[in-house]
């Protein structure tokens, strides 16, 4: 999980190329870096602490070539309540716990799984946090103060009605301004930072007209010392929670945007653990230069591949530019209209939703549809985390159902070839064979049940499980329980074609032991209905041995 000389190698293939795409970017994510500093509640002097601190240590340590890392919209929405809640102290130790939790991720091996979240449910996240990030603009753009709460809907309603009741045009023109240079000049020319040059002819245009918009104020010119002062060990029980929601949203964030950089360039794989080690060391450094919690940035990562990138010096580079930009020009900053920023923001929020991936996601099938609107309300009503937990549960349920749907059980004959014409039709009165096709766990086993015991009146039945793909302990109870009922009925039952792999869960259940000490267990079908004839010669069903071959498989 640490650097190597590949890195080396990659680095100097283009260095210049690299710089140059790392000054690009720098030049887009510096209003978003203020922009989101704000937007979280520790202003902007944190959010391009985060920039840079973060943004170095995961171009570094992380397991992606091409991945930009730093504040994020989606990692706001969830740090404004704990703000509201614990104060700056809070955030700060959150993610230092984040970071923690990160770590032990990456070392757990993790990453591969966290990557198998559905195309509903992030999609849906996606909108919501989009939407709530919306919201959050609000207040700002309109130049009214922000009311209490967390519920962004209603504060966003309360903004507008303060509004109409005292109009405060400066704040909204500037806000509206920034956002349709950004929304026009983005489908225009793309290359272009239209964000950076629009706040450049906002902040311009507030100090020549002396307009009466609150500003970001006053930046200092480095980054602070680093220091643990803000944290509180006996808050760290309280903050355990939140600390989880940060970690699980940068983890899932991080690998998302990784994956979407390596499907932007060609013969790229980014590392899915090394990734979440580099994010967690990010976010173990960041809190102790009074940065917030970061994850990797889809859309400064996007910029990153545009731009010509080969390696991660163009990362780095993004996060040195940012450093001296802090160093040389946060006097100017300093001006930078709050509603400059709101717009950005809210041309971001509007960005983030990819129209085409939606359109694709509700037409697919009703229930993705539901999935995405389910994890987009709940993102917009309660927070981030619960949405995503209900968007899994949900899509885990309606996967079962499928996945239950295409499991099925059939009569299996035995056709003319096996037998005499005479002795088929005796057999076919008192033998049934059964194929179970596909799984046979918890969501389909009942079923399966139903239909094993509601045999009509024959002597022996054989279940054939070559095909059964999956079986879980609730399908193998309820394998059992069928059989019982079988068995009391006077059937005899016969077992053939086991995979060695279901052989542990049908030993637990007491079922496999017996029915081999029986003789009642077959590698194929052919023994088993060797058996079966067998048995029912004995008992004076079949007057007479069958002598024709057996052609059944397993």
């Amino acid at each position: 999980m640490l650097p190597s000389r590949g890195d080396l190698v990659t680095i100097r293939r283009s260095p210049a190329r690299d710089l140059l795409a790392g000054g690009t970017v720098a030049i887009v994510a510096l209003p978003l870096a203020l922009g989101f500093g704000v937007a979280s509640g520790l202003g902007a002097a944190a959010g391009l602490a985060t920039a840079v601190v973060a943004g170095a240590i995961a171009a570094i340590f992380g397991g992606s070539n091409y991945q930009v890392s730093g504040p994020t919209g989606a990692m706001t929405v969830v740090l404004v309540p704990i703000v509201a809640r614990y104060g700056a102290g809070g955030v700060l130790t959150v993610g230092l716990m984040a970071g923690v939790l990160l770590i032990g991720l990456a070392l757990a091996r993790a990453g591969r799984h966290i990557r198998l979240i559905p195309a509903p449910v992030v999609e849906g996240f996606t909108v919501g946090i989009a939407a709530v990030i919306f919201l959050q603009q609000i207040p700002a753009a309109l130049g009214v103060a922000a009311g209490e709460g967390e519920n962004v809907a209603l504060i966003a309603w309360q903004a507008v009605r303060d509004f109409a009741a005292a109009p405060a045009w400066p704040a909204i023109t500037l806000a509206g301004a920034v956002a349709a240079v950004m929304l026009v000049g983005a489908r225009w020319k793309p290359q272009i930072p239209f964000s950076l040059l629009a706040v450049t002819v906002a902040t311009g245009a507030a100090v020549w007209a002396r307009l009466d918009s609150p500003v970001i104020g006053a930046l200092p010119a480095t980054l602070p010392s680093p220091s643990i002062d803000f944290l509180d060990p006996a808050a760290i029980p309280g903050l355990t929670g939140a600390a989880v929601a940060v970690a699980a949203l940068a983890a899932l964030e991080s690998l998302l945007s990784a994956t979407v950089a390596d499907g932007m360039t060609v013969g790229s794989r980014h590392d899915p653990d090394r990734e979440l080690f580099g994010q967690g060391l990010a976010n173990l450094a960041a809190p102790l230069f009074g940065g917030v919690p970061a994850t990797a940035a889809i859309a400064r990562t996007a910029v990153n591949v545009r731009s010509g990138a080969s390696s991660r010096l163009a990362a780095l580079a993004h996060a040195i530019v940012l450093a001296l930009i802090m160093f040389a020009a946060a006097p100017l900053v300093a001006h930078i209209p709050l509603a400059a920023l709101a717009g950005v923001l809210l041309a971001t929020a509007v960005r983030m939703i990819e129209v085409g991936s939606v359109r694709v996601l509700v037409r697919a099938s009703r229930s993705d549809a539901a999935i995405l609107v389910l994890t987009a309300a709940v993102t917009l009503a309660i927070d981030l985390v619960w949405a995503v937990i209900c968007g899994l549960v949900v899509a885990g349920a309606l996967a079962l159902r499928k996945i239950a749907a295409s499991a099925r059980i059939e009569t299996v004959p035995l056709t003319d070839e096996d037998h005499h014409l005479a002795e088929h039709a005796l057999l076919a009165e008192h033998i049934v064979a059964y194929r179970i096709d596909g799984p046979l766990f918890f969501a389909a086993a009942h079923r399966f049940l139903l239909t094993l015991t509601e045999t009509a009146d024959v002597r022996v039945a054989i279940i054939r499980l070559s095909r059964v793909t999956a079986i879980d302990a609730t399908g193998a109870l309820v394998l059992r329980d069928a059989v019982e009922r079988l068995e009391a009925r006077g059937v005899t039952v016969y077992l053939s074609g086991m995979r060695p792999e279901h052989a542990k869960t049908l030993e637990a259940v007491d079922l496999l032991d017996r029915f081999r000490k029986a003789g009642k267990l077959f590698e194929a079908t052919p023994g088993a209905i060797a058996a079966a004839r067998s048995h029912l010669t004995a008992i004076g069903v079949i007057p007479r041995p069958q002598t024709a071959p057996d052609r059944v498989g397993a």
